[in-house]
């Protein structure tokens, strides 16, 4: 083997992996790898905020299913990125965020900027870990990449002291390649439970969890869904994963990001069968409601996610796709394809008759109005990438996903900011898709310097920017305590003109106050990113006190007539 700078052999691992770009900063501590980096075909975007590094570098996995990668260099580059950090692990995304650090002799001796980020990273990564010899530089990131992607994915930190990075190692690329990643297989007689209890319900349904699109098992679950005729319902992190306009779609469950006419049918039905979902709080709510008269099975590929929220009647460890390969194939060997019965048309009926309104005519605008613009102007391959606040629950209300890795966001962590960068990484990754940011005013504002990075780079998306003028979510939640405290952000009183920030990035934006005037400006801000290869924002001035439809448990308990008697005695004929 030949005998190279060891950060060379890292590079070359990284392309090896599928890495075509990578996100960061340079600094004094990581200069070696930034070396290195130069002379490889890997793209570096220079961000402009350690943070957003690690939420482009999320997005960009969240959209190709490879391993994101971040770059910074000591001290507060580190520290700035936990909470990207943080963001990935709770969604599941492989990411690996390199940091540098000072020389090893100095890490004692309260060196300029050395923290020791290792061990502020391990509770919000899978590993953390500092390369303590050069010879171990290509093996410890094959194992990074390895661990990111293995069970339940997530990220991982790699602290590079100077010193080491100056060193070198024995490499040759061409014996050398990824590690396996164990696509584990479910047992056998735990498939063949599963699918007795999923046949003896009388109103199942299938849970579509966000390990559904990591796993890429969207075809699979489809299969089985269609194949027993079973509704499927998605969490916030499964949206993509079943087609929204299929006719088994089943809606949304939850508190929040839910329909009523989703949590309507979660309340009738009897069996539960949840795929790479965490059964999170948000969509729960109370559990003795939730699972109240339905019985569960749980399939995740994380043994200790089973009854870590409540404890199911079936447990199943497999990775998502070959669970329901296996389901489907057993299914199959059983039985023949089912025509549909009266729950799917049950399910049917509470869609038709529990919809929400979206076609509002009032000035100011209310918020439902623009998810209907959204819906009937993009087609089913516009990622839309959005983050947390009322802007998300109305999203999760009322816009429609058709494909998997179409909609992004950011669903246990929640980071204010999260959706420019998390575009970036989208359109860097695939250059050719219409990507469109759905932000509210003050996410908007926490990571808006990103905004500088896609001007750079021409790199164009279209924002629609759902501005209240409040931080609308704290406001709402402030209401049972009878204030409206410190949430004010109007523009005579500290607020911002969006339209001219975006003019100072050398970008173009549009205001839109009355609602016939969103579907104009969606057509010229999609014409304006496209030709000028900038981002471009629309912004949608809302009545400022709308409030998203949530409650303490699931908001369909008192709105629906529950059905009378066993599914099967009713006649839908009709």
């Amino acid at each position: 083997m030949k005998r190279i700078p060891c950060m060379e052999a890292v590079v070359q691992v990284l392309a090896s992996e599928g890495v075509d770009t990578v996100f960061g900063i340079p600094g004094a501590a990581i200069l070696p790898f930034y070396a290195a980096l130069r002379k490889s075909p890997i793209r570096h975007i220079t961000v402009r905020h350690e943070e957003g590094g690690t939420h482009a570098a999320d997005g960009w996995a969240r959209v190709t299913g490879n391993v994101g990668v971040c770059v910074g260099t000591s001290g507060p580059a580190g520290t700035n990125m936990i909470t990207g950090l943080y963001t990935a692990m709770a969604d599941s995304i492989p990411v690996i965020c390199i940091t540098g650090q000072a020389p090893r002799a100095k890490l004692h001796q309260e060196a300029f900027q050395a923290v020791d980020i290792v061990e502020i990273a391990k509770p919000v990564t899978k590993w953390a870990v500092q390369l303590k010899e050069p010879a171990q530089a290509p093996w410890v990131f094959r194992e990074a990449f390895r661990v990111a992607r293995s069970g339940r994915p997530g990220p991982v930190l790699i602290d590079l002291p100077l010193d080491v990075q100056h060193g070198t190692c024995l490499y040759d690329p061409a014996v050398d390649g990824p590690l396996p990643v164990e696509v584990p297989e479910p047992r056998a007689a735990a498939v063949r439970a599963a699918l007795d209890m999923l046949m003896d319900a009388r109103r199942p349904l299938i849970l579509a969890g966000g390990g559904v699109i990591i796993a890429d098992a969207t075809d699979e679950l489809r299969a089985l869904a269609e194949h027993l005729q079973v509704p499927v319902q998605v969490t916030l992190m499964g949206k993509g994963a079943f087609p929204e306009d299929h006719p088994l779609f089943a809606g949304m469950a939850g508190l929040q990001t839910q329909t009523r006419w989703g949590n309507a049918a979660f309340l009738e039905s009897d069996l539960v069968l949840a795929v790479g979902a965490r059964f999170g709080d948000r969509h729960t709510g109370d559990l003795e409601t939730y699972r109240r008269g339905r019985r569960f099975i749980h399939v995740d590929i994380e043994p200790t996610q089973i009854g870590k929220v409540f404890e199911p009647d079936l447990g199943v460890v497999g990775h998502a796709r070959t669970v329901l390969a296996a389901l489907a194939e057993e299914a199959a060997a059983r039985t023949a394809v089912r025509t549909p019965g009266a729950w799917p048309k049950r399910v049917a009926e509470l869609r038709r008759t529990l919809g929400r309104r979206d076609d509002f005519d009032d000035v100011p605008i209310k918020p439902p109005r623009i998810y209907r613009e959204l819906n009937d102007f993009y087609g089913p391959d516009t990622t839309f990438v959005t983050a947390i606040g009322l802007y998300q629950i109305w999203s999760g209300q009322f816009q429609r996903t058709f494909l998997p890795r179409r909609y992004l966001v950011c669903g246990q962590a929640g980071p204010l900011g999260w959706e420019i960068p998390a575009a970036i990484g989208v359109k860097t990754a695939f250059p050719e898709r219409q990507v469109v940011v759905v932000a509210g005013d003050y996410s908007f504002q926490f990571l808006m310097e990103e905004i500088a990075v896609a001007a750079q780079y021409n790199i164009p998306f279209v924002i629609v920017m759902v501005n209240n003028e409040y931080l609308g979510l704290i406001r709402q939640a402030e209401i049972p305590y009878e204030m409206n405290y410190a949430v004010d952000l109007r523009y005579g009183e500290g607020g911002i003109d969006h339209v001219k920030l975006m003019e100072a990035f050398g970008c173009a934006a549009r205001r839109v106050e009355r609602p016939e005037e969103i579907r104009d400006a969606l057509a010229w801000a999609t014409e304006e990113s496209a030709r000028l290869r900038l981002p471009v924002l629309v912004e949608v001035m809302v009545e400022r006190e709308a409030n998203a439809a949530m409650g303490r448990s699931l908001d369909a308990i008192e709105e629906f007539e529950p059905l009378p008697g066993p599914v099967d005695a009713v006649d839908w004929s009709d």
